[in-house]
């Protein structure tokens, strides 16, 4: 069976790597090639990974394909717990130095005689006895995967072959079984030898709810349907009744909060982008000129850099012309679409019944006490509750019925 794991480890990954290890187990198949191509990704769908390969009674094959691949990072961790591991010409595996929550790293440059971080110290050194432990198990050289925790050393495939680190360079799969073929290792239940020429194979896809999480687990899509999630309730609950806007944004809003919670989403992001929109709303509706618009802008800034901790993974990482994008126009869409909203509904009611009260007339008779008044194109019955000469200004003041009262605005010399 062939698993193709591309892009980056998350729990989509990790769920789909399980379920083709675990089919591999009930079907009874001679062997799992897993064909990697990673630039890394979140510690915690690595380890669940590694321990189903571990456990996996089934041999599996870890292929660092196709040409140009790479296996960075957790991708390494994975390649080194399989039984065999092969890489194409031209592909790299290597630089697996852990990055701390919170974007903390010991990749960045330190001056002359610092040394790490606590935090950073002990990261690195669990990362270390985690990758030996599994080169031990599976023979492998244990100065190199230090080398690839410790200083993010990366290594080609001729050098990984040369240094031990992984058992054949294949240019193709069939190239892979081939080498393979009659090679032995050994699983939970024991050495064996592996026959996988001439097989049949069989390629293992990601199921539509898999491929849906791991589109979902992009830093940028999830982030954009949060915003647009967001709009749609507000501008729903500041024109009621509008209903559309509200449905499209319950279903982005769940859509992005089932992303936010495969990436590990840092919730303290959340709450300031919601404290921005409140400072938004809240300019709105009382006026501070500008005061509470300028601090919205902050913490929705703040928030979205907070939003996704691991800022030094680059495919985890939001970029700055999203962030800078979804600020204007967040800003735009408060103070424009929203604030235009909240102002239609507080203005008064010009047209209609309703709309009469205010309104401006000309009395056509005299009303003494009532007459015939003129306003807004109508002649209606009017009563005043002091004497009004014909062609005075009046006001209407209240409604009973056919007949308005209203009260003299301006007497005609």
């Amino acid at each position: 069976m062939v698993l193709q794991v591309s892009g980056a480890i998350n729990p989509a990954v990790a769920r789909y790597v399980m379920r083709g290890l675990e089919q591999a187990r009930a079907e009874q198949a001679s062997a799992v090639v897993i064909e990697l191509d990673t630039p890394g990704g979140l510690d915690g769908s690595m380890r669940k990974i590694v321990q189903a390969i571990l456990d996996s009674p089934v041999p599996v094959i870890v292929y660092v394909a196709p040409p140009g691949a790479r296996a960075a990072s957790a991708g390494a961790f994975i390649a080194m717990s399989a039984h065999l591991v092969a890489m194409a010409p031209s592909t790299n595996m290597g630089a697996a130095h852990p990055v701390r929550i919170g974007g903390g790293t010991d990749e960045a440059p330190k001056k002359e005689g610092e040394k790490p971080s606590t935090m950073e110290e002990k990261l690195t050194n669990d990362a270390v006895a985690y990758i030996r432990s599994i080169a031990e198990d599976r023979g492998r050289s244990l100065e190199w995967v230090e080398a690839v925790v410790r200083q993010s050393r990366s290594s080609s495939a001729e050098e990984a072959k040369q240094q031990g680190v992984i058992d054949f360079i294949a240019k193709d799969l069939d190239d892979l079984l081939h080498q393979a073929n009659g090679h032995p290792v050994k699983t939970i239940f024991g050495t064996s030898t592996l026959a996988v020429e001439g097989r049949a194979r069989r390629v293992i896809k990601m199921s539509a709810m898999e491929s849906g999480l791991q589109q979902l687990a992009h830093p940028n899509l999830a982030y954009v349907l949060l915003l647009l999630g967001i709009y749609g309730l507000i501008y729903e609950l500041a024109t009621p009744g509008a209903v559309f806007p509200g449905v499209l944004g319950a279903i982005l809003l769940v859509l992005a909060l089932v992303g936010l919670e495969t990436l590990e989403v840092n919730w303290g992001g959340i709450a300031l982008i919601g404290l921005s929109l409140l400072f938004f709303i809240a300019d709105i509706k009382l006026p501070g000129y500008g005061a509470l618009t300028i601090g919205g802008l902050i913490a929705f800034v703040l928030g979205s850099l907070f939003l996704f901790p691991a800022t030094r993974i680059p495919h985890l990482r939001l970029a700055w012309g999203t962030i800078g994008a979804a600020t204007t126009l967040t800003a735009a869409f408060f103070l424009g679409v929203v604030g235009a909203a909240i102002r239609a509904l507080k203005r008064k009611v010009t047209s209609g019944v309703e709309g009469l009260i205010g309104a401006e007339g000309v009395a056509k008779t005299d009303l003494k006490p009532q007459g015939l008044v003129h306003v807004k194109g109508e002649e209606w019955q009017a009563r005043s509750a002091h004497p009004v000469h014909k062609g005075n200004r009046v006001k209407v003041i209240r409604l009973e019925g056919l007949t308005v009262h209203v009260e003299l605005v301006k007497e005609d010399p």
